[in-house]
């Protein structure tokens, strides 16, 4: 693999109900803040969503509660990127919430919904959002929050519906109330296993999964301290790649309804990332990883 030839079509593309993204995304969180918490480079944070899109990237993950003390993701995508390209989709989520100190709210009512959602309008400078995630917590019914969701879809303020943080009873749950385009779960090599069946009730469906910590080792995302597997590393060397390049492959392997959106604030590892589209590993790599 070699730069010149990086695009986040490399790996295919999928549908979030009648939109069409490539499989190698971009999740906003990273852009914001940088590892010691400190806030980004305004200036380099907007380079790299410029540079996502012209790698091929249409399929950006974001949230309004993601802001450090000077930047909001929201904010950052709409002065990369407005006027939007036509193919650009913007995932956003809701559900949980920060005050203007960055402390965490309690999870909002069903009847708070459409206030985060024209938040999320605002931010982005949008009449209506492509996808919107409900994220819970806990393994209580959604169906009065999804159903908060269904109606701003119907009103349309809202294009599609996903959910995120689930188990698959909830998935069932909101598809009986309303289409579910994607579920974002945490999930990677080595982490959270257990979410190999939701991937293939996802496929069954046509569904997207989306994982998010696709990078984690040692129980930390990729980026903090945390060593990694001996064994990501051979496959790495192997090929002439980095481990998190390996890690990114193995994810998009797990179906051609998997999507990866791995963030970053570094204009050398968006690169990195979107060329982890284009990385094939062989069913021997495949076989060896899963011992991970």
């Amino acid at each position: 693999m070699t730069i010149d030839s990086v695009h986040a079509g490399a790996a295919g593309t999928w549908q979030l109900g009648d939109l069409t993204v490539n499989r190698m995304g971009l999740g906003a969180m990273r852009l914001t803040a940088n590892a010691d918490g400190s806030p980004s480079d305004r200036d380099r944070a907007v380079a790299v969503l410029r540079r996502a899109v012209e790698l091929g990237v249409n399929h950006i993950d974001t949230a309004a509660f993601y802001f450090s003390p000077l930047r909001s993701a929201n904010e950052l995508i709409s002065r990369a990127l407005w006027p939007y390209p036509e193919d650009l989709v913007i995932v956003t989520k809701v559900g949980p919430g920060k005050d203007p100190s960055g402390q965490w709210l309690p999870a909002a009512r069903p009847d708070q919904l459409r206030g985060q959602v024209e938040e999320n309008l605002r931010q982005l400078g949008r009449d209506h959002l492509d996808v919107v995630n409900l994220r819970v917590h806990g393994p209580e019914p959604l169906s009065e929050h999804f159903g908060a969701l269904a109606e701003l879809r119907d009103a349309g303020l809202i294009r599609h519906l996903g959910v995120s943080a689930v188990r698959p009873h909830q998935v069932a749950e909101a598809r009986a109330i309303a289409p579910v385009v994607c579920v974002q779960n945490s999930y990677g090599l080595g982490y959270r296993r257990q979410h190999d069946e939701l991937i293939r009730d996802c496929a069954a469906h046509g569904t997207a999964f989306v994982p998010f910590f696709s990078l984690v080792t040692s129980g930390r995302e990729a980026g903090a301290t945390g060593e990694e597997h001996t064994e990501v590393h051979a496959v790495a060397r192997e090929h002439g790649v980095t481990a998190a390049q390996v890690r990114l492959a193995w994810t998009l392997a797990r179906g051609p309804n998997v999507l990866a959106i791995p963030g970053t604030g570094d204009p050398a590892h968006l690169e990195q990332n979107v060329a982890a589209a284009g990385l094939r590993l062989s069913p021997a790599d495949l076989a060896r990883l899963d011992g991970v």
